[in-house]
């Protein structure tokens, strides 16, 4: 078979894929924002900058890991189940972060940006070594 008749049939796979790393985005930040104290999605309409930048780097956080779990897979059963341990891992990532620095929540409503900046820096910096442990 020649290699765009193979790239054409790989298409569907690219698309269950991609479509599953969409879901379990979707579910991370549902999740993630439910799981702050703030409200992330209401203060960022507000522009609030410091919620914005928290919930980037949650989001990249996460989707390092799951990057890496797409791409270094077996299955869509062993890209779903790493993803989940990404999810997980993030969340507990904030959880511990929020509990270091007690101010989260009043820095990030009040649009202090710097505790938000380490916030998802913790993030990103936990999402790189997930992604890195997940290249079994």
């Amino acid at each position: 078979m020649s290699g765009l008749a193979e790239s054409i049939n790989a298409v569907p796979r690219f698309l269950v894929y991609f479509g599953l790393a969409l879901v379990l985005l979707a579910l991370f930040v549902v999740i993630y924002v439910r799981v702050t104290p703030y409200r992330e999605l209401t203060l960022i309409r507000q522009g609030n900058i410091a919620a914005a930048v928290s919930l980037s780097g949650a989001i990249v956080g996460f989707v390092l890991p799951l990057a890496s779990a797409v791409a270094h897979s077996v299955s869509l059963g062993d890209m779903l189940a790493w993803s989940l341990v990404a999810l997980g891992v993030q969340v507990v990532v904030y959880a511990i972060a929020s509990r270091v620095v007690s101010h989260f929540r009043e820095a990030i409503e009040g649009g202090v940006v710097a505790p938000a900046l380490l916030l998802a820096a913790i993030a990103v910096a936990v999402g790189v070594l997930n992604a890195a442990c997940l290249t079994y």
